[in-house]
C-alpha cells in the first residue's frame, strides 16, 4: 500500500483513501521532513512549504494541495525531481465571489452610494475574477478588467491597463496569484507608487495573497485618506498579521474568503481524484457524500418599497454574515490559524431558496442571476 501524509484539517478526507492506502493525518505545522520520510504522497494546505528542505531524501512522488494557490510549492524543485504536483484551480471561486458580494454590500452601506453608480476594477480575471465580473455586472456596476497574461493571449479590447484601473475605479479588487519577478510580477503590485495613482477615495479589496499589497504603503494610504477604506482577507506574514493595519481596515478577516463548505468539498475532491489517477487507485470521480446544509436555507423577502440592491443585499447577507468573521478576528488576532481551522459552515448562494413577496420580474431575474434558487 502507498503511504500518504495529509493535513488533518482538510475537510471530508478522513476515511476516503484508507481502503487503498496507509494514511497519516498531522497538523500542518507538524508535516516536516522526518514525518514524511517514508511517504509516497502529501495532501496539504497552504501552510506546508513543499520545497527542498521538506522533500529532499524522501520518497514523495505526489503532492496535492487542496487550494487554488500553489506558491507554497517549489514547482521547479518538484519538476526537476519527478514529483507530480497538483492544485485545485477554481475550487473555491464561487466562495470568494460570495465574500466579495458581501463586502460590496457593506461598502455600499458605508458610502451611501448605490453600487450601480460605482466603477469596480478587477485585477486578475481568472476563475475568481470572472465570477466577480459577472457579479458586478449583475449588480449594475461599471467594470474595468486588468489581466496582462489574458490580454496578451486573447488580443482583444476587453482589458485595460493597471493605471486606468487605479485612476478610474471606485473599488479595486485583487484576484491574482503571487508571482515573484518577471513581466507578470504581483509581489507588492500595490505599493506606494501604485497607491499614489489611485482615484482618491477609492476602496481596496484584497482576497488574493497578502504579499500582493505592501502593508506599510497601504497604511500610509489609509492614514492619508488616499483610500476610503480597505477590505483585507489576506495579509503579509500570515498568521502573524499587522495589527495596526487590521485596526485600520474597514473589514478584516482571517484568509477565509474561499472557505465555504462547497469550496472545501470541491478542493478535496479535485486532489483526491488526481491522486487516485496518479497511483491508479480504484476510486473515480469521488465527491463528498454529505456537505452540511445551511442553518436557514429558506428566506422570504418582502420587496415592497425596496430597491433591487436592497433585495440583493438581503439575500447575500442571509447567506453570509461577513461581519461575524471580522469580529472574531478583531477580538483575538492571535487565533488567526484557529479561526481558519475551525471555520463555521458557510454555504454558497445555490444552497438558499428565496421567496420574493411582491417582487417584480426584474427582481426575480436579479436574484436568479446571483445564483439563488427562487421559490413561489
Amino acid at each position: 500500500m502507498i503511504r500518504i501524509t495529509a493535513d488533518n484539517k482538510i475537510p471530508f478526507l478522513k476515511g476516503v483513501l484508507e481502503p487503498f492506502a496507509q494514511v497519516t493525518y498531522l497538523p500542518g505545522s507538524q508535516i516536516d521532513r522526518d514525518a514524511i520520510m517514508d511517504s509516497d504522497a502529501l495532501v496539504v494546505r497552504t501552510r506546508t512549504k513543499c520545497n527542498s528542505d521538506l522533500l529532499s531524501g524522501t520518497r514523495v512522488r505526489f503532492i496535492g494541495t487542496a487550494t487554488i494557490g500553489f506558491d507554497h510549492i517549489d514547482t521547479g524543485f518538484c519538476n526537476a525531481n519527478n514529483i507530480r504536483w497538483t492544485n485545485a484551480p477554481g475550487c473555491n471561486s464561487t466562495s470568494v465571489m460570495q465574500y466579495i458580494a458581501a463586502a460590496l454590500m457593506k461598502i455600499s452601506s458605508e458610502s451611501g452610494l448605490s453600487l450601480s453608480r460605482l466603477t469596480i476594477g478587477i485585477v486578475g480575471v481568472g476563475n475568481v475574477g470572472s465570477k466577480v465580473q459577472k457579479l458586478a455586472q449583475t449588480l449594475g456596476m461599471k467594470v474595468l478588467l486588468n489581466d496582462p497574461p489574458r490580454q496578451r493571449k486573447e488580443k482583444n479590447d476587453n482589458f485595460v491597463s493597471i493605471e486606468q484601473v487605479l485612476e478610474e475605479s471606485d473599488i479595486i479588487t485583487l484576484h491574482v496569484p503571487l508571482i515573484h519577478g518577471g513581466k507578470d510580477n504581483t509581489f507588492h503590485l500595490i505599493d506606494a507608487n501604485t497607491l499614489d495613482k489611485v482615484n482618491k477615495g477609492a476602496w481596496l479589496i484584497n482576497s488574493s495573497r497578502g504579499e500582493v499589497v505592501e502593508s506599510d504603503a497601504l497604511k500610509e494610504a489609509l492614514t492619508g485618506e488616499r483610500l476610503a477604506g480597505a477590505v483585507l482577507d489576506v495579509w503579509e506574514k500570515e498568521p502573524e498579521i499587522d495589527i495596526p493595519l487590521m485596526h485600520m481596515a474597514f473589514l478584516a478577516t482571517p484568509h477565509i474568503a474561499g472557505y465555504s463548505a462547497d469550496g472545501k468539498a470541491n478542493g478535496t475532491s479535485m486532489v483526491v481524484n488526481e491522486l487516485c489517477r496518479f497511483f491508479d487507485l480504484p476510486l473515480r470521480d469521488w465527491f463528498p457524500s454529505e456537505v452540511p446544509e445551511p442553518a436557514d436555507p429558506l428566506l422570504a423577502i418582502d420587496c415592497h418599497g425596496k430597491s433591487h440592491e436592497e433585495i440583493a443585499g438581503r439575500a447575500i447577507s442571509h447567506s453570509y454574515n461577513i461581519m461575524a468573521d471580522d469580529v472574531r478576528l478583531r477580538f483575538d488576532p492571535s487565533r488567526f490559524e484557529k479561526e481558519r481551522e475551525n471555520y463555521p459552515v458557510r454555504r454558497e448562494f445555490p444552497s438558499y431558496s428565496i421567496e420574493l413577496r411582491d417582487g417584480t420580474e426584474e427582481a426575480r431575474n436579479l436574484i436568479s442571476s446571483l445564483g439563488f434558487k427562487l421559490i413561489g
